[in-house]
């Protein structure tokens, strides 16, 4: 086993990484940049090491920089979290060059999959359902007028390193094309360093449910259910839950066989998620792969009783899976809700003094933070502060004890959206189960 592991994160998902890495008996070491230097991650790691500045891009996505961290502290394997480095191919072939292991799939996995453009183009070629759309990456506003004409409006442009609905435009008519293409190309390239866009048709009410997959390295692929992470707002989820109230057994089988088939046509090794859109009439297209651990991941655990994070660590160890498809249960029912620092009407960031912070307990409830009373939520990074998970066994139960969980949490000295959270759980078409990926739109202008 690794005997120590740089984690190259931060917040909820480096203490997350950290806590499995003491389960496991490995030592750990948070990186952290200047404004993070008091951050609760960076206490609970055994050692500890500034990585640069705020701003993420000379810090957590300095690659000399966490290459230096890992060298000068011995680590011998690093883990990326989501976000950041987590889905950089080069970060992750740097790392296997100078033999320090990343814990995820392969450099060659990630530039495949990872790339949303070219995992369409691999699943169509194994004659999986896939969303119509470009062949490929787009190389001008003409390529992407003429696949956008061929498919039918509405589209929707979207970068081909991207994730966290950042580099995404949809468009409606001709017209919006170019302005939609260069936004969307600016965006990409600032957040992920590549400018890469590609096209598909944009469904107007559809369902975005996707699958958790893991790989051994001796070819078993197993999957681990579906979650329904419909609920977004530009493309950033708000609320998942799993099971899918629109998926029945029978569908669950059929989307968790295209998403092994998926993942098993480039000898995919680690965890990962394949994303799919389901129509009004269940019929489902992959969209896309994300290569790495989601922010979702809990409401995974919740239900199957798998620690995700060990299993990825216990996998890039070489070890085989530790359960096989036969062992998959899912009991009972969960729920996510994703906590931001934003004012709840305007959305607009709220960064800050917490002056107050107490978290929300009792039986079948899960806190997801590095928050605490007094912590600063700095304005560099993303706006999750923490995860509400809830348990229960059915989905009346778990949404009872979120509504209950959403109560008892307080936060205070800036403003979140808790307040948004209680509203959606009590309204009607969310308890019904009757949402899409516009729900949100309809229900902020109700």
């Amino acid at each position: 086993m690794f005997k120590k592991v740089l984690v190259a994160n931060r917040g909820e998902i480096a203490l997350r990484v950290i806590r499995a890495c003491k389960e496991l008996g490995i030592k750990t070491v948070a990186i952290h940049s200047e404004a993070d230097a008091a951050g609760m991650h960076v206490r609970a790691a055994d050692e500890r090491i500034c990585v640069g500045p705020a701003e993420s891009a000379l810090s957590y996505r300095n690659i000399p920089n966490v290459l230096s961290a890992a060298e000068i502290t011995g680590a011998d394997a690093i883990h990326p979290g989501y976000g950041f480095l987590s889905e950089n191919a080069h970060f992750a072939e740097v790392c296997e060059s100078i033999g320090v292991k990343f814990i995820g799939p392969t450099s060659e996995n990630i530039a495949l999959m990872g790339d949303k453009a070219k995992a369409r183009e691999i699943v169509a070629r194994r004659g999986l359902p896939v969303t119509p759309g470009s062949p490929g990456e787009l190389k001008s506003e003409q390529e992407a007028r003429e696949a956008a004409a061929k498919i039918g409006y509405p589209v929707i442009i979207k970068a081909a390193a991207g994730g966290g609905g950042r580099g995404m435009r949809v468009v409606n008519s001709t017209d919006e094309v170019a302005r939609a293409f260069q936004a969307a190309q600016a965006e990409a390239k600032s957040t992920f360093g590549n400018d890469s866009v590609y096209l598909e048709r944009y469904f107007l009410e559809p369902r975005h449910i996707e699958v958790q997959i893991a790989a051994d390295s001796r070819g078993h692929v197993v999957y681990l259910g579906e979650r329904d992470c419909s609920i977004q707002r530009r493309h950033q989820k708000l609320v998942e839950e799993t099971p899918s109230p629109a998926v029945d057994e029978k569908l669950r089988r059929e989307i968790g066989r295209v998403a092994v088939e998926a993942v098993k046509a480039v000898h995919y090794r680690n965890l990962g998620t394949v994303e799919f859109l389901l129509d009004k009439d269940h019929n489902f297209f992959f969209m896309e792969m994300n290569t790495r651990i989601q922010v979702e991941h809990p409401i995974t655990e919740m239900v199957t009783g798998i620690d995700l994070i060990k299993e990825q660590i216990t996998l890039a160890n070489g070890q085989p899976l530790s359960f096989r498809q036969p062992d998959i249960r899912l009991t009972g029912h969960s729920l996510e809700c994703r906590i931001n620092a934003e004012d709840p009407e305007k959305f607009t960031p709220s960064p800050g003094v917490i002056s107050r912070y107490c978290a929300p307990g009792g039986f079948g409830v899960r806190v997801d933070s590095a928050m605490e009373s007094n912590a600063v939520v700095v304005p560099y990074y993303d706006s999750m502060i923490a995860k509400v998970i809830t348990h229960g066994r059915d989905r009346l139960e778990a949404m009872a004890r979120m509504r209950r969980a959403l109560d008892e949490f307080v936060i205070e000295g800036i403003k979140t959206t808790i307040p948004l959270h209680k509203r959606i759980l009590n309204d009607p078409d969310f308890q019904k189960g009757h949402v899409s990926t516009t729900y949100l739109e309809r229900f902020l202008a109700s």
